[in-house]
């Protein structure tokens, strides 16, 4: 609707409204980021559970996002034929069949079954809540309300962490009604399990949501895209928001049929270059890397789990509280701005994790053996005391060496514990610090960018094109990082990152365009030759 015309204004806006059906449809968000963080506090379980090797737990964790990105690939073309509500509802339902699915399986097969599906939800929601919101938001606003897609997106991601964190601590309670629903002994499976309730709500929620005027105007059904554009301004207006998008799609008869090779014509070269580094940009610095594997991440500072658990509630705050404040800064200080001081900050602190797992040292002295949980890994483990590690691959490897790689994975967190020597501190600032960056930065700036960028005729395709290419490199680095754990270790593993968001910024630097406060029309004139 707005998005097609220049700021009016002399126009009433219904504001609350407005905002009303941006947070209705930004529940996706919120359900995409509580579905895929889920999981940071169930991997360690379900490895142990279904007996998992390091690159299984890796595609069990990345299966999601798997099928996410070819979610994306479609969900773009199939919201232009069939409406961006009817396919965000359908995506509500599928939320909560995979919720319960993945809850209740038996089986590793059975499991990884009903993740994928969970991960159609994930990309088509995705790609199809910022479109709907910037469909329907004035130029001026349209940074900040696209952006509260992402804020749902980190809300979920912390209603996630603290709901693991809950579930955990509500394991160990000897109140018998809760030791009856076996929650400790079931703790992962109800991890997954309350995402069914969100679901729900999001489904009826959406009963109260309009099509959207634009593609309601594509469709030819105009008179209730007045009735949808009556609701949000005055009547004298109406006829002048339908020319504007009228005259926009009229260029472009054929939206529908755009094939994808459309969009590698030499006029769009510039913006889909742009889209696609920003896309892989966001992913290939690790940011799901921390999310979907933060308890983890903390186990390996030597904290325990109970502690790690904690410190993933306060990763998933600070996303939250620095995902606001960009969503206040992106429309005053702009998008470019924003890229670049975020991704200063992940080349630092990556720099930083880097050097603090770098620094560390692993030993167990006979005290440390004694304070072991169990009496059989004491004895195991004992003809390693006073031998000195220099770093954390040479110590698990020696740990599997003697244990077994299953019973070294059980008692991995406990025996880092032990044998570390390091400041667990820095890795929490460190990661703390990494999160602020990416959320002031790229994670709300990109789909604000994406959202801006490409022409209509073109959008679904395009956006479900750098979609697929951001969730494929997302689910190449959740894949490998429990691998690269075990293999290169942790201090490579966050210094690779680093460089990668070094490289970035010199990207972003010398070709990301500004496109802060001009309507859609205006971006295309001055980005498509």
């Amino acid at each position: 609707m707005f998005g097609y015309i220049k700021k009016n204004p002399n126009r009433p806006l219904n504001s609350f409204l407005l905002t009303r059906i941006t947070l209705i449809v930004a529940l996706g968000g919120l359900l995409m980021g509580f579905d895929a963080s889920v999981i940071s506090g169930v991997n360690k379980y379900v490895q142990i559970d279904f007996n998992l090797t390091d690159l299984e737990l890796g595609f069990s964790v990345s299966s999601l996002t798997v099928i996410a990105a070819l979610a994306m690939m479609v969900s773009g073309p199939l919201s232009d034929k069939y409406g961006r509500r009817v396919l965000l509802k359908a995506c509500a339902v599928i939320f909560t069949i995979s919720a319960v699915g993945s809850a209740l399986a038996p089986s590793f097969i059975l499991f990884l079954i009903f993740r994928m599906l969970g991960g159609i939800g994930v990309g088509a929601s995705l790609i199809l809540a910022p479109m709907y919101i910037a469909e329907i938001a004035p130029p001026d606003q349209r940074g900040r309300l696209v952006s509260f897609n992402q804020l749902n997106i980190v809300i979920g991601i912390s209603l996630a962490f603290f709901s693991n964190y809950l579930i955990l601590a509500l394991g160990d309670s000897q109140s018998e009604w809760l030791r009856s629903l076996g929650i400790a002994e079931n703790n992962w499976r109800w991890m997954l399990g309350v995402e069914a309730v969100p679901a729900i709500f999001y489904f009826l929620g959406l009963y109260g949501v309009p099509r959207s005027p634009r593609w309601l105007i594509m469709k030819g059904q105009i008179t209730e895209a007045k009735d949808v554009l009556i609701k949000f301004g005055s009547v004298d207006q109406v006829d002048a928001d339908v020319k504007a998008v009228t005259q926009s799609l009229q260029a472009d008869k054929d939206k529908n049929k755009v094939p994808m090779t459309e969009i590698f014509k030499p006029a769009f070269k510039l913006i889909i270059t742009v889209g696609v580094v920003v896309g892989v940009l966001q992913q290939i610095t690790g940011i799901n890397s921390v999310f979907f594997y933060a308890p983890m991440i903390f186990e390996q500072s030597g904290i325990g789990t109970d502690a790690s658990f904690i410190q993933a509630i306060l990763v998933g705050l600070t996303n939250l509280v620095f995902t606001i404040l960009a969503m206040l800064l992106i429309d005053k200080l702009g998008r470019k701005p924003l890229l670049i001081v975020g991704v200063s900050g992940i080349t630092f602190f990556m720099a930083l994790l880097a050097y603090g797992f770098d620094s560390a040292t692993y030993s167990l002295t006979s005290d440390k053996i004694s304070t072991l949980s169990d009496p059989e890994l004491r004895n195991e483990i004992s003809v390693l005391a006073g031998r000195n590690f220099k770093n954390d691959v040479s110590y698990k490897k020696e740990l599997r060496a003697i244990l077994g790689i299953q019973k070294a994975k059980k008692y991995e967190s406990e025996l880092i514990t032990a044998a570390i020597s390091m400041d667990p501190a820095l890795i929490l600032v460190g990661i703390m610090g990494f999160v602020a960056c990416f959320a002031i930065s790229l994670g709300p700036v990109m789909w604000v960018l994406f959202s801006e960028l490409f022409p209509l005729r073109i959008r679904g395709v395009a956006i479900s094109f750098v979609g697929f290419i951001n969730s494929a490199v997302s689910a190449g680095v959740q894949f490998i990082f429990p691998w690269e754990l075990s293999v290169l270790g942790s201090a490579t593993t966050f210094l690779i990152y680093g460089l990668f968001a070094f490289l970035g910024l010199i990207y972003i630097v010398r070709f990301i365009p500004e496109t802060k406060g001009r309507s859609l029309e205006e971006l295309e004139t001055i980005l498509v030759k």
